[in-house]
Protein backbone atom coordinates (compact mmCIF):
# COMPACT_ATOMS: atom_id res chain seq x y z
CA UNK A 1 0.00 0.00 0.00
CA UNK A 2 2.72 2.31 0.78
CA UNK A 3 4.40 1.74 -2.62
CA UNK A 4 0.68 2.78 -4.39
CA UNK A 5 0.36 5.55 -2.11
CA UNK A 6 3.99 7.15 -2.94
CA UNK A 7 3.39 6.15 -6.71
CA UNK A 8 0.06 8.22 -6.56
CA UNK A 9 1.92 11.12 -5.22
CA UNK A 10 4.32 11.52 -7.72
CA UNK A 11 2.01 10.70 -10.37
CA UNK A 12 -0.11 13.58 -8.52
CA UNK A 13 2.31 16.15 -8.28
CA UNK A 14 3.40 15.46 -12.28
CA UNK A 15 0.08 15.57 -13.69
CA UNK A 16 -2.53 17.62 -10.98
CA UNK A 17 -3.12 20.26 -13.29
CA UNK A 18 -4.69 17.71 -16.07
CA UNK A 19 -7.18 17.32 -13.06
CA UNK A 20 -10.45 19.04 -12.77
CA UNK A 21 -10.70 21.44 -9.27
CA UNK A 22 -12.45 18.50 -7.43
CA UNK A 23 -10.23 15.77 -8.43
CA UNK A 24 -7.23 17.86 -7.31
CA UNK A 25 -8.99 18.24 -4.54
CA UNK A 26 -10.14 14.45 -3.47
CA UNK A 27 -6.99 13.30 -4.58
CA UNK A 28 -4.88 15.55 -1.85
CA UNK A 29 -6.97 15.37 0.33
CA UNK A 30 -6.80 11.61 0.26
CA UNK A 31 -3.07 10.79 -0.46
CA UNK A 32 -1.43 14.11 0.43
CA UNK A 33 -3.16 14.30 3.48
CA UNK A 34 -4.57 10.83 4.74
CA UNK A 35 -8.09 12.01 5.16
CA UNK A 36 -10.10 8.78 5.53
CA UNK A 37 -13.16 8.17 2.47
CA UNK A 38 -15.54 8.94 5.26
CA UNK A 39 -13.77 12.28 5.94
CA UNK A 40 -13.99 13.44 2.63
CA UNK A 41 -17.23 12.59 1.74
CA UNK A 42 -18.64 14.53 5.20
CA UNK A 43 -15.95 17.34 3.77
CA UNK A 44 -17.96 17.61 0.83
CA UNK A 45 -21.39 16.25 1.60
CA UNK A 46 -21.23 13.21 -0.58
CA UNK A 47 -21.43 9.20 -0.03
CA UNK A 48 -18.17 7.29 0.63
CA UNK A 49 -19.25 5.40 -2.59
CA UNK A 50 -18.91 8.92 -4.54
CA UNK A 51 -15.38 9.64 -2.91
CA UNK A 52 -14.43 6.47 -3.79
CA UNK A 53 -15.12 6.18 -7.44
CA UNK A 54 -13.86 9.56 -7.93
CA UNK A 55 -10.57 8.33 -6.25
CA UNK A 56 -10.27 5.42 -8.33
CA UNK A 57 -10.96 6.98 -12.10
CA UNK A 58 -8.65 9.64 -11.16
CA UNK A 59 -6.05 6.85 -10.27
CA UNK A 60 -7.04 5.15 -13.49
CA UNK A 61 -6.73 9.01 -15.33
CA UNK A 62 -3.32 9.45 -13.42
CA UNK A 63 -2.19 5.99 -15.12
CA UNK A 64 -3.33 6.59 -18.40
CA UNK A 65 -1.54 10.01 -18.84
CA UNK A 66 1.64 8.27 -17.16
CA UNK A 67 1.56 5.57 -20.25
CA UNK A 68 1.36 8.58 -22.49
CA UNK A 69 4.19 10.91 -21.31
CA UNK A 70 6.52 8.97 -19.10
CA UNK A 71 7.04 11.54 -17.12
CA UNK A 72 7.31 9.62 -13.98
CA UNK A 73 9.27 6.59 -15.75
CA UNK A 74 11.92 9.23 -16.98
CA UNK A 75 12.35 10.84 -13.95
CA UNK A 76 13.27 7.58 -12.15
CA UNK A 77 15.36 7.11 -14.73
CA UNK A 78 17.07 10.97 -14.74
CA UNK A 79 17.68 10.40 -11.04
CA UNK A 80 19.14 6.95 -11.69
CA UNK A 81 21.84 8.47 -14.06
CA UNK A 82 22.37 11.39 -11.59
CA UNK A 83 23.14 8.62 -8.87
CA UNK A 84 25.58 6.70 -11.02
CA UNK A 85 27.42 9.87 -12.38
CA UNK A 86 27.79 11.65 -9.01
CA UNK A 87 29.63 7.96 -7.79
CA UNK A 88 31.56 8.32 -10.95
CA UNK A 89 33.08 11.81 -10.00
CA UNK A 90 33.67 10.04 -6.50
CA UNK A 91 35.54 7.69 -7.92
CA UNK A 92 38.97 8.52 -9.67
CA UNK A 93 39.55 6.03 -11.67
CA UNK A 94 36.69 6.68 -13.98
CA UNK A 95 37.15 7.79 -17.33
CA UNK A 96 35.75 10.73 -19.07
CA UNK A 97 34.39 8.66 -21.52
CA UNK A 98 31.93 6.63 -19.05
CA UNK A 99 31.44 10.15 -17.26
CA UNK A 100 30.25 11.31 -21.31
CA UNK A 101 28.10 7.95 -21.47
CA UNK A 102 26.04 8.86 -18.66
CA UNK A 103 25.62 12.68 -19.87
CA UNK A 104 24.31 11.33 -23.07
CA UNK A 105 21.89 9.29 -21.79
CA UNK A 106 20.54 11.90 -19.65
CA UNK A 107 20.03 14.35 -22.83
CA UNK A 108 18.33 11.55 -24.53
CA UNK A 109 15.31 11.42 -21.83
CA UNK A 110 14.45 15.03 -23.12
Amino acid sequence: MLEKTTRMNFLYDFYQSLLTPKQQSYMSLYYLDDFSLGEIAEEYDVSRQAVYDNIKRTEAMLEEYEEKLLLFQKFQERSKLFTQLKEMIEMESSSKQSLLDIVTEIEKLD
